[in-house]
């Protein structure tokens, strides 16, 4: 019968492959990846006013009714452009007999700005144009400060003054102005 041979064991050895093994099993690994973010922020424009304003008869007879209407707005123009806020009477004062726009009886002027150029002077409204209220330069933003104006929303107030004339009819009269602001 054959004699089995058997090699001696290495200890060294043993340890060295269980060693090995430990380390290959316990390695771990850590990566990292970019994202890119991309928006296009476009410019925009945001108004408001007050849903209707009563004007108020002016202290002596025949002198004009006058208002006060608050215009809040929010803008964002570009490096090249700039906006414009506008308005025109979409409809005539009603019932006939009385006051109207068509016939230059409504005119405004323009308070301070916190943000862009108020119109200059008396601005008679029109009902087949949208006249000037305010000019918004190039670069223009409300709110956060720095080169952007520190209110938000930006305001104006705009002063209407209706005549009175002695030839119209006495009653209730009503017209309705909109408000256009635009931004590039």
């Amino acid at each position: 019968m054959a004699k089995m041979f058997r090699r001696p064991c290495r200890p060294w050895l043993v340890r060295l492959l269980a060693g090995a093994l430990a380390i290959g099993s316990g390695i771990g690994g850590t990566g990292s990846v970019n994202q890119t973010l991309n928006a296009t922020l476009q410019p925009i424009a945001k108004l408001s006013v007050p849903a209707s304003l009563s004007l108020t008869a002016g202290a002596t007879g025949f002198s004009p009714f006058s208002g006060t209407l608050a215009v809040s707005y929010r803008a964002r123009s570009t490096p090249t452009g700039g906006g414009t806020i506008t308005v025109r009477v979409t409809s005539d004062f009603l019932p006939t007999g009385g006051p109207s726009a068509a016939a230059a009886a409504l005119t405004y002027t323009c308070g301070n700005a916190s943000l862009g150029t108020p119109c200059s002077g008396t601005q008679t409204a029109s009902t087949t144009a949208q006249t000037l209220v305010l000019t918004l330069p190039a670069s223009a933003c409300t709110g956060g400060g720095g080169s952007c104006s520190a209110s938000d929303p930006a305001s104006l107030n705009v002063n209407l003054s209706l005549t009175d004339n002695p030839s119209y009819d006495t009653g209730s009269y009503s017209a309705q102005l909109t408000f256009t602001i635009s931004a590039t």
